[in-house]
């Protein structure tokens, strides 16, 4: 892909497409750069390109004119990929040449394959070849490509010769030592080899070599003494492997990486570490005595009304019974908590070898960005750098940052990052700096000299930080070019006009800035992929926010790279950890784990919160407890951030069943029983299945085939022997339907191990790419409904994480030692209460949805306990109109003097000291197990309070007003942190109504306070003892809202005026109305009269 192709816009429903050079000189002709090309050697073999039948220079390929002789084109043909090394088109017939497999579409020879016999039959065992399948899907389709290649690998099959060794090298020997070697694959051929690999000619007649008996067999490939001595050296590990497990007993899981397996190299990369027993079990015993307090305390609080105030005995048990419910969706689902460790080093030794080419996989990475006003272009920047010096190979990694605002800015800041990445990549590679994002190394308060050895490396070190700060200063001056947008629109630098000055209506965009054949880095290195991409925008489409831009990168990336993972990030959130990329690979490329996980999930982590954590950004409790649980069930949700995917789990395929082992028969059984088994079971596999099943089985065999790569020759059942050819056109057609009119998008879907098509030159994918981002490529499709991000909420994370498990798939929580990302959090309270109140939203949204927890995706793969927190995260916003009415009857009960219980019971006392005492050793045992501090779970009790009361209210009214009257609400992007200064907007207040409902709370209970202490004064010390359980109840609330009125009153008291008018308003009016009009106290016809004993007369 060529990095300096420029930005190519345009609309594939209006059949638009222009490409604007970044440079006036960067495009060349084809035409004239024959001749030149034609005095160069071939860049193949080296010799003399030479002239053709008519006396001019031979030019192979007619598109690009790269040099290569006669030989070389005649061998390519007839034995290679038939196409240009360079651009990749196929190769034309010329005058004079022989004719191969596929010219009968250019020449218009009728059946020339089956003339020459060139054809197999269909017996070549290309039936279960993703490529080939993709390749001849593709044949009828796309205007470009080699047509009926017979052998889309690029490679003609060697003759069926038995190998002993599969063409592997065994002791250092070379292939053409092996016991059985055609004569053509020696070096005494006395032609001149032309390619480096031997491939074989049909044609030929294979020669066997003769054995020498002197010889060692191994060099005939049948092996040696040093094959014996192997097998020896194995079966003693292995005996010695089971006298531990006997040893050991039945509690051995295989699990330990200290017993001696095979190799290294062979062992598990990674293994669950479950929670010491002496911290879960206390820990499991207290939940199981907590539910039977609750019991028996339900049982008193609702046979024991309290009579003098039924009304705030009724709502005080509603609100009680909610609140009991919510804790047991939130607590089950934590019952099986575990930690993981991964083991870098036998990956390293499975697929990253020194010296040997990478086998690990490739990974597309995903950066979002919207508004460069709220995110600013330097964090963006950071987190792309972050991305680009990743330790991963380079070949492997490639990054496409979506720019859903079509902003020049970003775009402008994007190039300058791509340029600054030549110098800072290779300066992180070589010291091997953490972390790689610049703005974040630089800001480290820590000896950064620790662990280096290299002399020059302060040296290298301030250079590169002038050069950061210049880098710096040109984004600046992007920024502050970019507040005064010009009257007649953006133009770029030749003359043209930006192409989304209209950010609502405008085509899309790609732009290639670097790549594996264009951008090296200072030291001549390759340097990843680096894509900028702006889906097209037009005005009557809904384009899905955040959920369509996603899916438009999952379709760019899979025509340009393919690769099998994906990881999203969000603009703010860079790479902290470098290797943890490699962190996720050792779940997903495990043998035999990986084949079933979906995603890999990592706990967010934050820069630049304040030490006391106010408003509970870090949000420890959520990322180091509930996700540990969900861990041991089926896997984490999705949040959002930080998480690899599989590609093919995001196509909407079921998870792969695993086998079950054949089932055994005891000869105990009398034999009449085993007869009549048997007879049941015959019976069972006579029964036809109903049509509906054999649909739903159309695209992917669940228990058998479940990679879609086998998904194209089932096309009914009881027809395995289907054509291939029509088989494809049939199953393109139900492809097309499911993914979009794109083959090229089809066919990369057949690949479960990525990999982009080989036929298609970078010009066409680009033209591919821009058709796939079209506004109205979704239409009539299944994106967004089974298939990607899903659509339907605000919190496309929840919905698509649900799906994925749905399907039967699992994720895994891998917490690295390092923390893999860091992001930004907002600081003040107002922005604090937006974010939550979107997410809240986003869970009523799901509410009433069709995906519904409650009841969606039963029979599939989703287990009870994960459906369980799946329910509380779409419910607990409704926890807000309890946790509202509760926190005021403590204001309430002190005004009116009445009491939500009658007077306790020694009994009563005991139950309600027994769940106070519940409730603080639960989360004392549960900091204790999964080591999360007492401040960081004080701090996340006190703004589940403040958010319930605020955010979330306002979250189930906005979605009620969204589903009954279709009022819907704007998507408000938060504030991304940029290099002010630290902590300077703690205290900042902006207006907002999410402010009232607390401050009202806080003004009740302190009227309450006052009032009730006030009328204790008055009626002496007897009403001083019902006074101290008001109080307490009154306190709750007020400590539990503490953060709140410290951020309220601020620094300068910065508190809006109008927050404290509307809250001391309510709060007056609420408290007059209860002492006037007092609805609990009982009722009387005229004064109480009583004789007094005196005598009056």
């Amino acid at each position: 892909m060529e990095a300096s192709a420029g930005l190519v816009a345009g609309s594939h429903n209006r059949n638009e497409l222009v490409v604007i050079r970044r440079e006036s000189g960067g495009g060349g002709a084809v035409g004239g750069g024959a001749a030149r090309r034609a005095e160069a050697p071939c860049q193949i073999c080296g010799d003399e390109v030479g002239v053709g039948f008519d006396g001019e220079p031979f030019v192979a390929c007619n598109e690009c004119a790269f040099p290569v002789c006669r030989a070389c084109y005649e061998y390519e043909r007839r034995e290679g990929s038939q196409a240009c090394p360079q651009c990749r088109t196929r190769y034309k017939r010329l005058k004079g040449c022989p004719r191969v497999a596929g010219d009968e579409e250019e020449d218009g020879v009728d059946d020339l394959e089956g003339e020459f016999g060139l054809q197999d039959g269909g017996a070549g065992g290309h039936d279960d070849d993703p490529q080939y399948v993709a390749e001849s899907m593709l044949r009828a389709q796309m205007s470009y490509g080699r047509g009926g290649d017979a052998h889309p690998n690029g490679f003609s099959p060697v003759p069926n010769v038995p190998l002993l060794t599969n063409g592997q090298m065994v002791d250092d020997i070379p292939p053409e030592q092996h016991a059985l070697v055609p004569s053509y694959m020696g070096g005494g051929g006395g032609g001149k080899r032309i390619h480096p690999l031997p491939f074989a000619d049909p044609n030929l007649p294979v020669q066997p070599r003769s054995m020498d008996p002197s010889k060692d067999l191994a060099a005939y490939g049948y092996g040696s003494v040093a094959w014996k001595e192997r097998m020896e050296g194995w079966k003693q590990k292995q005996e010695r492997l089971q006298h531990v497990r006997s040893d050991a007993g039945g509690d051995w899981d295989g699990d330990d990486a200290d017993l001696p397996l095979m190799d290294e190299a062979r062992q598990p990369l990674s293994r669950k570490v479950p929670i010491p027993s002496s911290r879960i079990n206390p820990y499991r015993m207290i939940i199981v005595i907590r539910l039977v307090v609750l019991g028996f305390f339900f049982h008193y609080r609702v046979m024991h009304p309290a009579k003098d105030a039924f009304a705030l005995w009724l709502i005080s048990v509603i609100c009680e019974i909610w609140f009991a419910m919510s804790w047991i969706l939130d607590q089950f689902p934590k019952w099986l908590p575990i930690e993981r460790e991964t083991y870098l080093d036998r990956l390293s030794l499975r697929f990253d070898k020194e010296g040997q080419p990478s086998q690990l996989a490739p990974i597309d990475f995903f950066v979002s960005t919207v508004d460069p006003s709220k995110e600013p272009p330097l964090v963006t920047a950071n987190t792309v750098l972050s991305i680009l010096s990743v330790d991963y190979p380079v070949d492997k990694v490639s990054c496409y940052v979506s720019d859903d605002g079509a902003a020049m800015l970003t775009f402008e800041a994007l190039s300058e990052t791509s340029e600054f990445a030549k110098k800072w990549v290779p300066f992180c590679k070589k010291f091997n700096i953490e972390p790689r994002a610049p703005e974040w190394y630089f800001q480290q308060k820590i000896d950064y000299l620790k662990d280096k050895v290299a002399a020059s490396f302060v040296r290298e070190r301030r250079a590169m930080k002038r050069e950061y700060e210049e880098f710096k200063v040109r984004i600046n001056a992007l920024v502050a070019k970019a507040q005064k947008v010009p009257e007649e629109g953006w133009t770029m630098q030749d003359g043209s006009p930006w192409p989304g000055n209209n950010v609502r209506d405008h085509p899309g965009m790609i732009q290639v800035f670097l790549g594996q054949s264009g951008g090296r880095d200072v030291e001549g290195n390759e340097l990843p992929r680096l894509v900028y991409v702006s889906r097209e925008k037009r005005p009557g489409y809904n384009h899905h926010k955040k959920a369509g831009a996603m899916n438009a990168l999952v379709r760019v990336s899979a025509v340009l790279s393919n690769a099998p993972y994906l990881l999203n990030l969000d603009c703010d959130h860079y790479i902290n950890n470098s290797k943890a990329i490699k962190e996720a690979m050792c779940f997903m490329m495990d043998p035999l784990v990986g084949k079933k996980v979906c995603y890999v999930q990592f706990p967010q982590r934050f820069d630049g919160i304040d030490r006391h954590d106010r408003y509970a950004n870090r949000n420890v409790v959520f990322f180091d407890i509930n996700m540990k649980g969900l861990d041991g069930i089926q896997g984490p949700i999705y949040v959002g951030t930080g998480c690899v995917f599989r590609r093919q789990a995001l196509y909407g395929y079921d998870a792969p069943k695993t086998k079950k082992p054949p089932s055994r028969t005891c000869n105990c059984w009398p034999k009449w029983c085993l007869s009549c088994c048997c007879s049941r079971n015959k019976n069972k596999k006579k029964t036809t299945k109903p049509k509906t099943e054999k649909k739903k089985r159309l695209f992917f065999k669940k228990a058998e085939n479940p990679s879609p790569a086998y998904a194209l020759g089932e096309i009914e059942e009881g027809a395995p022997g289907a054509d291939i050819e029509k088989a494809g056109i049939v199953n393109q057609q139900k492809l097309e339907k499911k993914f979009g009119q794109s083959s090229v998008f089809v066919a990369s879907t057949l690949f479960e191990n990525g990999g982009t098509l080989k036929s298609a030159s970078p010009a066409s994918l680009l033209k591919e790419a821009i058709h796939v981002i079209s506004c109205g490529y979704e239409d009539k499709t299944d994106w967004g409904k089974e298939i990607g991000w899903i659509y339907g909420s605000i919190t496309e994370d929840i919905l698509t994480g649900f799906k994925m498990h749905c399907h039967g798939w699992r994720s895994i929580y891998c917490i690295p030692k390092r923390p893999a990302f860091k992001g930004s959090a907002p600081l003040n309270l107002s922005d604090r209460l937006h974010q939550v109140l979107r997410w809240a939203l986003g869970s009523v949204e799901i509410f009433f949805s069709k995906h519904c927890p409650l009841w969606y995706g039963y029979g599939g793969g989703l287990k009870f306990l994960e459906r369980f927190s799946y329910i509380n995260s779409i419910v607990y916003p409704w926890t807000s109109i309890p946790l509202l009415a509760y926190c005021t009857l403590p204001a309430i009960c002190l005004l009116t003097g009445k009491f939500i219980t009658p007077e306790l019971t020694n009994v009563a006392s005991i139950w309600f000291m027994a769940l106070f005492i519940c409730i603080a050793v639960t989360g004392i045992l549960e900091m204790r197990w999964s080591g999360v501090a007492i401040d960081d779970w004080w701090r996340n009790e006190q703004f589940w309070v403040i958010g319930g009361v605020s955010a979330h209210l306002f979250a189930v009214f906005q979605g009620l007003l969204k589903v009954l009257a279709g009022i819907d609400t704007s998507f408000t992007v938060t504030s991304k942190a940029g290099d002010d200064e630290e902590f300077s907007e703690l205290y900042t207040f902006k207006w907002t109504t999410l402010l009232i409902p607390p401050t009202t709370l806080l003004l009740l209970n302190f009227i309450g306070v006052v009032a009730g202490i006030s009328n204790a004064i008055n009626n002496g010390y007897e009403s001083w003892g019902p006074l101290f359980g008001k109080l307490f109840f009154a306190f709750w609330v007020i400590i539990h809202l503490y953060p709140f009125l410290k951020g309220l009153v601020g620094r300068q008291n910065r508190t809006p005026t109008i927050v404290i008018v509307w809250s001391i308003l309510l709060a007056s009016i609420f408290s007059l109305l209860w002492v006037r009009v007092d609805p609990f106290l009982a009722k009387s016809d005229g004064p109480l009269l009583e004789e007094c004993g005196l005598d009056c007369n």
